[in-house]
């Protein structure tokens, strides 16, 4: 086959061949599970453990925390600076007696997480299904959990550190900047009808089902995220209903309209992230900015709010007059989420949207999204990064083009832990 046309797992593991055809006694992988599914991580990580048995040395680099976890060494860089080097376990052991869990959240998470972060003695806090983990400053004690909100049975438990913990607390606080919309859920139904329909959706490559009678609704306010392996027909689905593809058979629905019926209409009430980054990288960021708001219909001074809007929100102006083709990855995300929130869309469609981002700009860009739901509008999310799809609401897992499981991620994690493994994470009921 073309390469071009590989999954992305067989993509990484062709590389991988190729750097090993002449058996190296060093071989350097630059974040080389980006876009990959978690099968095929543990199977590349597999590979890389036996050329490491066999005498050979590897420098892997990544963003994703929990892979430095496994690595013998770890070299932290901040701002070309080395500020850390050693066993990953002597970075996350300083750790021990200041991460917690806020227990009994539930639908009340984002405003607990958001309460929490605005804290001087909180360092760090993310979604973890229906709890909040949080990180204290040191020699602090432990706060009331009323402190977090008047949600009632809200409790505190000390749970173990993890590296991505240390991490955060090494590089310092960085309290993340929120988007607020004013007013993009009108364009919403008014009763509780659902916000977005996947009914019974199939896509055909000619014999190649690659999605087959695929169903769910998404309601108001809700993050829902659909994850699968590399080729399951989750991405198909997906283009589905942003009206990118046209189904062979079957019914896409967002925000009240029909989206094959009405393409346009439907196109103008959601916003759409790409998995690349697919702005125009040879226009600056202003002139991306004031296309897309072009495109989106918007005029005069609701444009010009529009874009100055985003553009302080997102941290945007020191890198107005830059082409955005170069960009540092994080602000390519951030100017992609810019451009697909300008013009206040009740329905935001995010396709692996923080992509080999640094764990900091991916908890920036999650405070965005927590804020944009919390105005009421609806995010449907695929991602192979599987501490990130805990933040959603619901999940739908595909599989070889149909829908094997959905529930919250607590209940997916419930349904497979077993007695010698009570401890099941989300990558683990995935696999």
């Amino acid at each position: 086959r073309l390469a071009g046309a590989l999954s992305g797992g067989m993509k990484q593991k062709l590389g991988l061949a190729c750097a090993l055809v002449q058996a190296p006694r060093l071989l350097l992988l630059d974040e080389p599970s980006v876009g990959v599914d978690p099968v095929s991580r543990r199977e590349l990580w597999r590979m890389v453990e036996a050329l490491t048995a066999q005498g050979i040395g590897v420098i892997w680099s990544t963003a994703y925390l929990e892979e430095a976890e496994r690595c013998a060494e770890v070299l932290l860089l901040n701002e070309g600076r080395l500020i850390f080097t050693g066993a990953p376990l002597q970075l996350t052991e300083r750790m021990t007696g200041r991460v917690y869990h806020v227990q009994g959240a539930d639908r009340a998470r984002r405003s607990v997480l958001a309460t929490a972060i605005a804290r001087d003695d909180v360092i760090d806090g993310v979604i973890q299904g229906a709890n909040v983990r949080l990180v204290l400053a040191n020699c602090v004690p432990a706060p009331s959990p009323d402190t977090f909100g008047s949600a009632p049975k809200l409790q505190l438990r000390e749970v173990p550190p993890r590296f991505e913990d240390a991490f955060v607390d090494h590089l310092g606080k960085r309290a993340p900047k929120a988007l607020r919309l004013s007013g993009g859920t009108a364009a919403l139904p008014s009763d509780e009808s659902a916000v977005i329909v996947a009914d019974r959706l199939t896509r055909r490559f000619g014999n190649f089902t690659a999605a087959d009678r695929v169903s769910f609704s998404i309601g108001r306010g809700e993050i829902f995220g659909l994850l699968g392996p590399n080729g399951a027909g989750k991405s198909t689905t997906f283009k589905m209903l942003c009206g990118l593809l046209r189904p062979t058979s079957g019914r896409a629905e967002v925000a009240g309209l029909d989206v094959v019926a009405q393409t346009s209409a439907a196109r103008n009430r959601l916003g759409y992230m790409a998995q690349k980054f697919s702005l125009y990288g040879d226009l600056s960021v202003g002139q991306n900015l004031g296309f897309f708001s072009g495109v989106y219909g918007l005029k005069g001074a609701r444009r010009r709010a529009a874009v100055d809007r985003v553009s302080e929100a997102f941290g945007l102006e020191p890198y107005w007059g830059m082409n955005a083709g170069l960009l540092p990855a994080g602000y390519k995300q951030r100017l992609a989420l810019a451009c697909a929130v300008m013009h206040e869309p009740p329905v935001l469609f995010l396709d692996e949207p923080t992509s080999g981002v640094d764990p900091l700009t991916r908890r920036e860009f999650w405070a965005h999204i927590n804020a944009l739901v919390r105005d009421g509008v609806t995010v449907m999310v695929t991602t192979h990064f599987l501490d990130e799809a805990e933040y959603c609401d619901r999940i739908a897992l595909v599989y070889r083009g149909r829908v094997i499981a959905s529930g919250s991620p607590d209940t997916l994690k419930a349904g497979t832990r077993t007695p010698d493994h009570p401890d099941w994470t989300l990558e683990d009921a995935f696999i």
